[in-house]
């Protein structure tokens, strides 16, 4: 499994139509929850970020909202952003427009969101362009910094040395409120929150 955790410039340039980064001169960081909701796992995420008075923006598979429909309520009530990250977790790559577009769209019948994120980062231009206009009206959304927490070669430790040495002011970092990356996020999270808080950086949504 090879990912970059820093988002190279000539890969942000391959896609311009996408969110990489969020420009600012604020000591401010965008953490973004990728595959949930998950019973007690966003349920965790969400008890941690309010420790910190934190905003973060989740982007939700929607036949995981369908399954936990009161937990997605819950992020938005809590003050969090939701974002679509496609009905069935699909491969931009691997799936033809129609159907990938199609996934979309019964996403969004249930996940009320201006955002988009192509599970795995995988998507073409071409259906980038298509989420952008006036059927969906989404913004993609990629990221500025990968924390690993899915990758189950790495330590707790490396996920988040990932994160601290790579984020600063309008970093968007991923994580992901998924059971497979469990172990990691309730290892890394509160550290990342506490690290970052103390050197005067705000956590916010998207």
């Amino acid at each position: 499994m090879f990912y970059l955790v820093k988002t190279p410039f000539v890969l942000q340039k391959l896609y311009p139509h996408c969110l990489w980064e969020v420009k600012t001169t604020e000591k401010a960081l965008f953490l973004t929850f990728d595959d949930g909701p998950t019973p007690e796992v966003t349920a965790f995420v969400l008890a941690e970020l309010k420790k910190y008075q934190a905003a973060a923006t989740f982007f939700c598979i929607g036949k995981n909202v369908s399954r936990h429909f009161k937990i997605y309520k819950q992020l938005i009530a809590a003050g969090h952003k939701p974002g679509n990250h496609t009905f069935n977790h699909l491969n931009g790559w691997k799936t033809g427009d129609k159907d990938y577009l199609a996934d979309v769209g019964a996403a969004a019948e249930i996940i009320d969101s201006g955002l988009f994120r192509p599970p795995y980062g995988r998507i073409s231009n071409f259906k980038v362009r298509a989420l952008e206009g006036d059927r969906f009206k989404l913004k993609t959304v990629m990221w500025t910094v990968l924390s690993g927490d899915f990758d189950e070669r790495i330590t707790a430790e490396r996920c988040y040395q990932n994160v601290i040495k790579n984020a600063k002011g309008g970093s968007i970092v991923v994580f992901h409120d998924s059971v497979k990356a469990f172990s990691k996020l309730q290892v890394v999270l509160p550290r990342v929150l506490e690290f970052f808080s103390t050197r005067g950086f705000q956590f916010k949504s998207l």
